[in-house]
């Protein structure tokens, strides 16, 4: 994906988390970082230097597609929510608008795949950003790459279009809110 000309290289918010942070999930029943989940991936990432992440997640037997090898269903997922995790750098809340996914290599079960992400641009509210995912590793061979387009949206966005029982339990828990609020930075 390649920005447009008025893009600006990206700017890491002043309150994001310390290089090194562990970024937390940003709801216990996602799929890709809630740990209420017990077959999603789990995905822990932390904050790295400038706009960018790292994480990590064991492909477990209940990710697999062919036996023995990771679904590639999982694997995008995995990019999806590494690129949607430098979003807690930038301070907006954003979904993917595009992901565009090569698959390098086969991805055992029982191998544990360690992603980088980057943002490498910000048009008005498009977000644009690479990952890669490497087994064998953080410096080992790259299994899968991603580039990924992200939209900014006001957190009205998931209370008008999710299930109204599930948006009503995470606008009771009370670090739900302060996350959310914290997110609703840009009048």
């Amino acid at each position: 994906m390649t920005p447009p000309d008025d893009a600006t290289a990206p700017v890491r918010h002043p309150d994001a988390p310390a290089p090194g942070e562990l970024l937390g999930a940003h709801y216990a029943h996602c799929f890709g970082c809630g740990d209420a989940q017990p077959h999603g991936l789990m995905l822990q990432a932390r904050a790295a230097e400038g706009v960018a992440i790292t994480a990590e997640f064991t492909v477990k037997p209940e990710h697999q597609g062919a036996p023995g090898l990771a679904h590639g269903g999982v694997l995008a997922t995995a990019l999806d929510e590494t690129l949607g995790s430098l979003n807690w750098l930038l301070r907006v809340i954003a979904v993917t608008g595009r992901l565009e996914t090569d698959f390098v290599r086969p991805v055992p079960v029982d191998t544990v795949l360690h992603l980088e992400a980057e943002v490498t641009a910000v048009a008005g509210r498009k977000i644009y950003s690479t990952a890669v995912g490497r087994i064998g590793g953080p410096d080992g061979e790259i299994a899968v790459r991603a580039d990924g387009l992200f939209i900014e949206v006001k957190v009205d966005h998931f209370i008008d279009n999710g299930r109204p029982e599930e948006i009503q339990a995470a606008m009771s828990d009370p670090d739900q809110v302060r996350r959310a609020r914290a997110f609703e930075v840009n009048p």
